[in-house]
């Protein structure tokens, strides 16, 4: 059997250092219960009571994910994260907020994406990814045309996609290849739409960095029908 995508590339390891003994033991004893199956699945079976689906990719250290999933405890929310450090964090906003409407993938989330079914997520967040700001390697980003084709089909029409980055060209590029697209419709009436941070948003420690070459932009886009 084939990929159906090129490997991961990240800018370091999957793992960039040791990971503390109280996180480490989670994930032993919390991970296995809360981990995504393996193969195919539809969350819906997961939490046959949960009102929505949303998907978060590269949960970085999880605090966005853990907050939404404790102020919507009525959801199911899925997390992708390729960074055990990432995925170790998350385990611990997890543990301390008593949440059980949570399931972690600690990989790819393409992988993630080609188990769901068509049409089962209701909200997908795609928050400050790896710029690869380097010309020569923009082809390593995560927002290709074929992520957008597999997000639009995973996505119930009128779901909503959030994409935020602080990398310039990399917000001209999503704009342009989400534009592209039939799928997707971009909400913003307003540069204040894409200018300041959303109303149901929570910062980040990544964000706080200012890592990037401009302020945050948020791009939301509607699954079209």
């Amino acid at each position: 059997m084939t990929d159906v995508h090129p490997p991961l590339r990240t800018f370091g390891r999957l793992r960039s250092r040791t990971i503390k003994p109280r996180q480490a033991a989670l994930m032993t004893t919390l991970l296995p219960t809360v981990a995504t199956p393996d193969g195919p699945f539809d969350p819906a079976d997961l939490e046959p009571t949960a009102e929505a689906v949303w998907l978060e990719i590269g949960f970085g250290g999880g605090e966005h994910l853990a907050a939404q999933a404790a102020r919507r405890p009525d959801l199911l929310i899925l997390g992708a994260e390729p960074f055990l450090n990432g995925v170790a964090s998350a385990l611990r906003h997890i543990e301390e907020a008593g949440l059980t409407n949570v399931r972690l993938h600690a990989g790819d989330a393409r992988d993630l994406m080609a188990a769901l079914p068509d049409a089962c997520l209701d909200r997908m967040f795609i928050l400050f990814p790896d710029p690869w700001p380097k010309a020569r390697h923009n082809k390593r980003r995560l927002i290709q045309p074929e992520f957008i084709a597999a997000a639009a089909r995973v996505m119930k029409p009128g779901a909503t996609l959030r994409f935020a980055t602080d990398w310039a060209d990399y917000a001209d590029q999503a704009l342009a290849l989400f534009g592209r697209s039939t799928d997707f419709v971009w909400l913003a009436e307003r540069a204040n739409d894409w200018r300041t941070p959303p109303a149901d948003h929570i910062t980040t420690r990544y964000e706080d960095k200012r890592l990037g070459d401009c302020a945050p932009i948020w791009l939301d886009f509607r699954r079209a029908a």
